[in-house]
């Protein structure tokens, strides 16, 4: 871990200095040379997804490890939107001169060294590659062993643009140890790493906030709710419930509960309650709402506070929607709420009331996302307050310091 930080900090100081246009042609080389070597990151994933399925890991988990080639296409295209955004970094926001005549302005600079921890979904490797990169900070990357053959082979293709084009190798590396004492090093790396971002499960975040004398962005889990209001469009509720927990619910922008107020509940339920079976769905009912319902089991307390990423969802009846917004306040993970209502004062209400780093009216939480918000790719969706919070993209990498200009001024008293 020692050496691996001396060289990111060298590079570091390289990548510091580099132009936009010489970034983004880099970064190009990048996404062209996954395009070529896409058969040879397959090769590399079907190994690790064959090792994950006799290890006993669920085919749900699987699909969060499982590369096509469409996936390895959305991954060189998320490089060429990450090459298309406006660099940051030299970006002076504000300006301005103090009593004294100094010129003052707040410049955009790199954080420096990042390490990242992560699990199971190697497309974590090139977004947060390129992210980096862009934004002038060397990256260490530290995988899960379940996607470690597919993380080599990415790290060593992105390298590989690296190298045609003149650039440190070390800009980018990988830890190639996947075992706990590799990673309780990276937490304490402080001579070295600038920040620590981790991606995974609750288990994961919870041990790296706790242990971690490295400055931490925390990634968070995904306990997020649906509230179908009783102003609600029930086909638009039945259209957001499917595809925020049906269309992938091994991620953390999917849904593990929905709430339904009480007048659409005798209506709302069987309905939702048809489509959810028919996509396989397990349903944990509230005991009001189990008297609407054919197929459900009773919810445990867990219930409530569980990440299932699996197919498995909640559901809670409530009286009105304050009722809803504190149950999401006590429960949610910070990630992503949505409520469905054809109520303008309900849904501002709930826009400023639910805690959460991204709240939604009349739409799926699956679009709690870097791509889909514009930012090419993510480093991690940040459930913190501080520093960064929701999709984290390129500003997101960056800190700032102050620039000043003087023509020979000095500080009298």
């Amino acid at each position: 871990m020692e050496q691996l930080g001396k060289n990111a900090k060298a590079a570091s100081a390289i990548l510091s200095g580099l132009d936009t246009k010489t970034k983004n042609a880099c970064l190009q080389v990048m996404a062209d040379k996954l395009r070529k070597h896409t058969n040879r990151i397959l090769r590399a994933n079907r190994q690790d997804l064959e090792n994950a399925a006799a290890n006993g890991t669920r085919e749900i988990m699987l699909d969060r490890l499982r590369l096509t080639h469409e996936r390895i296409e959305a991954m060189a295209e998320g490089i060429e939107q990450v090459i298309e955004l406006p660099d940051p970094i030299g970006e002076i926001s504000k300006m301005w001169r103090n009593e004294a005549g100094l010129l003052i302005g707040r410049q955009r600079v790199p954080l420096g060294v990042i390490g990242i921890i992560f699990e199971s979904r190697p497309n974590v490797t090139t977004d947060a590659a390129s992210l980096c990169f862009k934004t002038g900070n060397a990256v260490i990357l530290r995988g899960g062993k379940d996607a470690f053959l597919s993380n080599e082979v990415l790290v060593t293709i992105l390298q590989g643009a690296l190298a045609a084009c003149d650039l440190p190798r070390n800009c980018i590396q990988f830890v190639n140890d996947t075992s706990h004492e590799v990673a309780n090093q990276m937490m304490k790396a402080n001579d070295y790493l600038d920040v620590l971002i981790p991606r995974g499960g609750a288990a994961l975040i919870k041990r790296i906030t706790e242990n971690a004398t490295v400055p931490v962005i925390e990634t968070g889990t995904g306990n997020n709710h649906v509230y179908v209001d009783a102003a609600a469009q029930l086909d638009m509720a039945e259209n957001i419930i499917i595809n925020a927990k049906v269309q992938r619910p091994s991620v953390c922008n999917s849904i593990e509960t929905i709430l339904i107020h009480e007048d659409v509940a005798a209506e709302f339920l069987p309905q939702v309650e048809q489509a959810l079976v028919a996509n396989q769905v397990e349903l944990h009912a509230c005991p009001k709402s189990m008297k609407h319902l054919q197929t459900a089991k009773p919810a445990e307390k867990e219930d409530w506070s569980t990440e299932y990423l699996d197919l498995t969802l909640a559901v809670k009846i409530v009286s009105s929607l304050d009722e809803a917004i504190q149950h999401i306040n006590k429960y949610n993970s910070g990630h992503s709420e949505a409520i469905v209502t054809d109520s303008y004062s309900a849904g501002q209400r709930f826009l400023k009331q639910v805690d959460a780093a991204a709240v939604y009216i009349n739409a799926s939480t699956r679009f709690t996302d870097g791509f889909m918000f514009g930012f090419g790719a993510e480093i991690g969706i940040s459930t913190q307050k501080l520093h960064a919070r929701g999709p984290m993209g390129l500003e997101e990498l960056t800190s700032t310091k102050f620039v000043i200009q003087g023509d020979g001024q000095i500080r009298e008293g």
